[in-house]
């Protein structure tokens, strides 16, 4: 796929979320398939830029490209900062949060809150796009809230100020992630658009990833919550879209691979202590559903070293793959 004058390895994006798209997470989704991963969003407060979590935030080494990097504010300067900041740093595309519907991003007047405010976001993208030499895209949803859902509008303004793609993600800020997504406005939005729309929203499976494209034309799919623990959706989605079959369940001993190596890419990007706690809710996420998970995960949060941490879940996926070659979810052992 053509994006923002990269050429990626096809139309899946991993979308940006807080806590969850670190280096790591982008490294290991691009490795099972993803086009485009999005970084969580970096703060344009300038006063925070020392932070270690800014700076780990900001840390793109070893990273394949294109580097695409998130900024949340509600300042235009000090956006416009932030995207400069970013960019020398190794941003090779400026991603703008307008979409986060977290209360604490809102209650400051960022992320999905700017789009009550379209003078406002027309002058931060404005002062973003004329700050950097590097193409610019776009997070939003589809409104603030059911009545006021104002898409379209935005798509307008983002275009006017040299957007070069729109991600939409199918809810209103006031849904938050209840209801279903509302693909009827993104294919509105593209009916709309001279510029790339990527749908964000409840794509958890191959066939509902078809299903998105068909209903709404769009360019692009961005994967978030459905990818947390099951990076490998990815290469299953390509698949799919490419041959119209579905690949096998992974087997036990693959999901164990592939975990261990993101707890150790984890572990060497955080530190100990941090990676430790960090890795917690991501082996919560790889066992959710899985036979004998809940008491393992109980007790693997209450582990305090790396070791502990490793000793856990080698002995709990061994035993899985003692059980079955494959990993199998309850609702499909249900089924």
């Amino acid at each position: 796929m053509q994006f923002a004058g990269y050429t990626l390895r096809n139309n899946l994006f991993v979308a940006p979320m807080a806590g969850v798209t670190d280096r790591p997470f982008r490294q290991l989704c691009k490795q099972m398939g993803a086009g485009l991963a999005v970084s969580e969003m970096v703060t344009s407060n300038s006063l925070l830029y020392g932070s270690a979590k800014t700076k780990r935030r900001a840390n793109h080494e070893g990273e394949v490209q294109p580097v695409s990097v998130q900024i949340a504010g509600a300042d235009p300067v000090m956006m416009a900062e932030a995207a400069r900041y970013n960019v020398d740093r190794g941003a090779q595309i400026i991603d703008i949060n307008m979409g986060c519907p977290a209360k604490k991003v809102c209650n400051v007047m960022a992320g999905s809150a700017l789009l009550q405010n379209e003078p406002l976001v027309k002058r931060i993208l404005d002062a973003v796009v004329g700050a950097v030499d590097i193409p610019v895209t776009l997070k939003i949803r589809t409104g603030w809230d059911k009545t006021n859902r104002n898409a379209l509008s935005i798509l307008r303004i983002a275009e006017n100020a040299g957007i070069r793609a729109l991600a939409i993600h199918g809810r209103t800020r006031a849904c938050g992630y209840t209801g279903e997504a509302e693909y009827e406005t993104i294919a509105a939005v593209k009916a709309a658009a001279r510029i790339p729309i990527v749908a964000n929203g409840d794509i958890t499976s191959p066939e509902k990833a078809m299903r998105v494209l068909e209903v709404t034309g769009v360019d692009a799919l961005m994967i978030g919550r459905a990818a947390q623990g099951r990076p490998w959706i990815f290469r299953e989605i390509e698949h799919f879209l490419a041959t119209g079959e579905k690949l096998p369940a992974p087997r036990v001993e693959e999901i164990h691979r592939v975990l261990r190596g993101h707890l150790a890419e984890l572990y060497a990007f955080y530190g100990a202590e941090t990676g430790v706690g960090v890795a917690r809710k991501h082996i919560s996420w790889y066992t959710k559903g899985l036979a004998g998970s809940a008491q393992f995960r109980h007790a693997m949060n209450q582990l305090p070293t790396i070791d502990a941490q490793l000793a856990a879940v080698d002995e709990f996926f061994l035993g899985l793959a003692a059980q079955n070659d494959r990993l199998y979810y309850i609702e499909e052992l249900a089924a």
